[in-house]
């Protein structure tokens, strides 16, 4: 389908409808507060990959519930000092994969941390290692209506958690510049980098391309595409329930993170993704806060965004921050 969504003007105006929940700061604070409960333990094993120009770590850190989360730290050979961190989210249904799918950002004289996603690592790449040990209530087979009966028990609840988790992991390495860090992703990574974005003050930089999780409200009614699709499914079976559904999202809506943005951020939207409708994006764009923010548009693609494009205008933009 070509240009299904809104005019490239009248999105660059688009406001989400989605209600953002009053104690929505209390419930991440509480959220976070609870995890930090349990002993961080981030564990750095150095890895024999047979590449020569970086060196690996296998890592291992206490995500939600004190849960061993997974990762790959990746330096350039010989780094002696510390440096900007840039910390990647993956994509829906993967997982951090194999240590040389995960050059491009060491390649720069960059540390590089990306995080396995729990439960997932089965659909794409080098697959992934982490479990998610916590239960739910009946959902639709994927991953977006597993505990959305109540916000504590939604899926991604332990997700964001996670990867703020992982970036006080990155952070404690010796050769990691904590005051130069950077959140980026892609798709499901790029909602994931959103919340980040919103619940760790401190970055420098975030970069979230063609962001999954956000606007739940536009998107589980515009497009009939996976993973969002998965919503309408579930509550095709559970009548009703769609209030209820709703307000559980809003906790975990891009664009509620968004409007906590408090570093530079580059967006990008593809005008004709379906699995992440521009309109949903340009609502997390359109609601961060910090005022030095772009969007690249593409105007003829797919979910596949701007692909090696898009990284190289990551590369030329993150040159003035980290």
């Amino acid at each position: 389908m070509a240009l299904f969504d809104l005019p490239l003007d009248e999105l660059r105006a688009y406001r989400s409808e989605s209600a953002e929940p009053e104690d929505f700061d209390a419930f991440w604070s509480k959220t976070l507060q609870e995890a930090r409960e349990h002993d961080l333990d981030a564990r750095f094993e150095p890895v024999d990959t047979g590449l020569s120009t970086v060196s690996v770590h296998d890592v291992t850190f206490a995500g939600f519930g004190g849960h061993p989360v997974k990762g790959w730290l990746t330096l350039p050979a010989g780094a002696a000092e510390p440096l900007p961190l840039v910390m990647e989210f993956v994509g829906y249904g993967g997982g951090r994969g194999l240590p040389h799918e995960h050059l491009l950002w060491a390649s720069t004289g960059r540390a590089h941390f990306v995080m396995d996603t729990r439960g997932q690592g089965s659909a794409s790449g080098g697959g992934g290692g982490t479990a998610d040990p916590v239960g739910g209530s009946p959902a639709y087979p994927g991953f977006m209506t597993r505990g959305v009966d109540a916000p504590e028990n939604y899926y991604y609840r332990r997700v964001f958690t996670d990867a703020v988790r992982a970036v006080e992991a990155a952070r404690s390495h010796p050769l990691t510049d904590a005051a130069r860090t950077v959140a980026t992703g892609g798709s499901q990574g790029g909602g994931i980098s959103l919340a980040v974005g919103g619940l760790v003050p401190d970055l420098v930089a975030v970069a979230p391309d063609v962001p999954f999780l956000c606007d739940f409200p536009r998107a589980a009614v515009l497009t009939d595409r996976h993973p969002y699709r998965e919503i309408g499914l579930y509550l095709k079976t559970h009548r009703g329930r769609t209030e209820d559904v709703l307000r559980t999202l809003s906790y975990f809506d891009g664009v509620h993170f968004a409007a906590r943005g408090r570093a530079p951020a580059l967006f990008s939207t593809a005008l004709e993704d379906q699995t992440c409708p521009p309109s949903t994006i340009f609502a997390a764009f359109n609601a961060w806060a910090h005022d030095d923010k772009k969007i690249e548009v593409y105007d003829f693609n797919d979910h596949e965004g701007g692909g090696p494009y898009q990284e190289a205008a990551k590369l030329r933009w993150l040159r003035s921050y980290a």
